[in-house]
C-alpha cells in the first residue's frame, strides 16, 4: 500500500475520532489534556485511558498487519527525545492544548485562538527543523 494511502486513512480516521468523541462526550480530541487527565485521575479518566491505549497499540496493529509500526527508528539519542518531549509539555501548557487539539479541532470550530496557535506550532516546529538539520548540522546521535 502506498505511503499516502496510509496517510490519508490516518487523517481520516482522525478526523472521525474526533467527530465521534464530540458527538458522544461533548469533548475536544486534544491528546495532551486528554493524557493529563489519565496522569492526574479526573473522574472520567476511563475514556481517556481507552484514547490513549488506542494511540498504542494502532501502531502495533499496522505492524501485524505490515510487518513493520511504521514509525521508523529514532534520528536521534534517547536524551535529546526526552529534552525535546519535555519542551513540547511545556508548550502546550503555554499555548493552552496542542497541535490535535487547536490543529484539528480548534481550527474545524472556527476559533481564532487555534488559528494563531496552530500557525505558532508550525512556523516554531519548521524553524527548529532549519536550525537543527540545517545551520548546526543534526545532533549528535
Amino acid at each position: 500500500m502506498h505511503p499516502w494511502v496510509l496517510s490519508l486513512l490516518g487523517g481520516v480516521l482522525i478526523g472521525l475520532a474526533a467527530v465521534w468523541l464530540m458527538a458522544t462526550l461533548g469533548r475536544i480530541a486534544g491528546i495532551s489534556g486528554i493524557a493529563s487527565g489519565v496522569l492526574t485521575g479526573v473522574r472520567d479518566w476511563h475514556w481517556r485511558a481507552a484514547f490513549v491505549a488506542g494511540l498504542v497499540i494502532s501502531p502495533l496493529c499496522l505492524w501485524l498487519v505490515r510487518g513493520d509500526s511504521g514509525l521508523g527508528a529514532p534520528q536521534v539519542a534517547w536524551p535529546w527525545m526526552a529534552l525535546a518531549g519535555l519542551l513540547v509539555g511545556i508548550g502546550t501548557r503555554l499555548g493552552s492544548g496542542c497541535t490535535s487539539g487547536h490543529g484539528v479541532c480548534g481550527i474545524a470550530r472556527l476559533s481564532p485562538r487555534s488559528f494563531v496557535a496552530t500557525v505558532a506550532f508550525m512556523v516554531l516546529g519548521m524553524g527548529t527543523v532549519a536550525l537543527i538539520r540545517h545551520w548546526i548540522g543534526g545532533l549528535p546521535a
